[in-house]
């Protein structure tokens, strides 16, 4: 055996472009608690947030542009945090350096964006890009995919989604409710039926007390695919009452739910009792499922590989785009809008 072949592995080195709070969550995530990766190279917007979160990242170190994190040396592969506009350019400069990256969604502000990417991934000549589609590494999902898969729960029927917020920002408004909340219901129909949403209607309950004005809350969304599986996404963001996610898959052999967590069961002589505790932000929910997203992208990374088993891809997130477009069209239809979706690059 040679020197060579006896070396340990070395850390995948990673280049991160925003260091907001997602891109800072990243950063703690990747130094602490994800093996086989170190954070390299670090980019945002302001120098002084780069550099404050750099000093958390031994050997880290900052740039002034994301064209320099793509473009360095020291770095292998690259996770986008910055803001989602200019998320089409910087994943298109990772395409054509042939690094791969973890992009979070959107992939573009756009459908035609988002295709533009998987154009220019299908020119490359390999698949290299993952979109943060994290609840595809939450424990409950992938129970559900996997009884899917086996066929336990036979054909699919129906697809019952709940999506709920504490609050949201000042502002939110309906079309926020599209690409903000329900494009992670719409990512879960690709992923768990594995065909994508063909047509979309809105429903508009009455408004809650609580409601932002200006903003429908809750707000219904109705998807079919061609397969005729009908998925109903309940949106509610104003709840004052924490942040819930779940699922309900009705197949033709039977029902199985998903996300309705409950805490420690105690049985004892001074009392029995079941509980739980609703987290008040997505981060607390749905921290496992990034950390072994992150881990699973390294794993690929390392392996040659590039983008993991059930990551969202570049076509995932155009269809996600496409959708979403779909949904806000639906907003203010009488009826249901179709999707427009291009032929997938063979």
């Amino acid at each position: 055996m040679t020197a060579e072949q006896s070396a340990p592995p070395q850390d995948i080195r990673v280049g991160i472009i925003g260091v907001g709070r997602m891109g800072a969550d990243h950063v703690e995530r990747i130094s602490r608690r994800t093996k086989g990766a170190r954070i390299s190279v670090i980019s945002d917007y302001l120098r002084e947030t780069a550099e404050a979160v750099s000093a958390t990242a031994p050997g880290s170190r900052v740039v002034d542009t994301p064209e320099e994190v793509i473009a360095a040396d020291d770095v292998d592969a690259v996770l986008i945090a910055s803001p989602g506009q200019f998320h089409r350019e910087q994943v298109l400069a990772c395409i054509a350096a042939g690094k791969p990256v973890l992009c979070e969604k959107p992939l573009a502000m756009n459908s035609a964006d988002a295709f533009d990417v998987v154009r220019a991934e299908h020119e490359a000549g390999r698949a290299s890009v993952s979109l943060g589609f994290m609840r595809r590494f939450d424990a409950g999902y992938g129970e559900l995919k996997d009884a899917l898969e086996a066929g336990d729960l036979g054909a699919p029927l129906l697809l019952n989604c709940k999506h709920r917020n504490a609050s949201v920002l000042p502002g939110f408004t309906d079309t926020h409710m599209v690409y903000d909340s329900a494009v992670h219901e719409i990512d879960a129909i690709s992923f768990f039926l594995e065909e994508p949403a063909v047509s979309v209607q809105t429903v508009m309950p009455r408004s809650s007390e609580k409601a932002p004005e200006g903003l429908h809350d809750p707000l219904l969304f109705l998807f079919r695919t061609a397969s005729g599986t009908v998925i109903t996404d309940e949106l509610w963001v104003s709840t004052d009452a924490g942040y819930e996610v779940r699922t309900e898959l009705v197949g033709s052999l039977g029902a199985a739910t998903i996300g309705q967590e409950t805490g420690m069961v105690t049985t004892q002589q001074t009392g029995s009792r079941w509980g739980g505790e609703v987290p008040l932000d997505f981060r607390p929910r749905f921290v496992a499922a990034y950390d072994a997203e992150v881990q699973a992208w390294i794993a690929a990374v390392a392996d040659g590989s590039f983008v993991a088993p059930r990551s969202a891809t570049a076509w995932d997130g155009y269809v996600a785009a496409a959708v979403c477009e779909a949904a806000e069209q639906s907003l203010t239809a009488d009826g249901p809008v179709e999707v427009a979706l291009q032929n997938r690059p063979a």
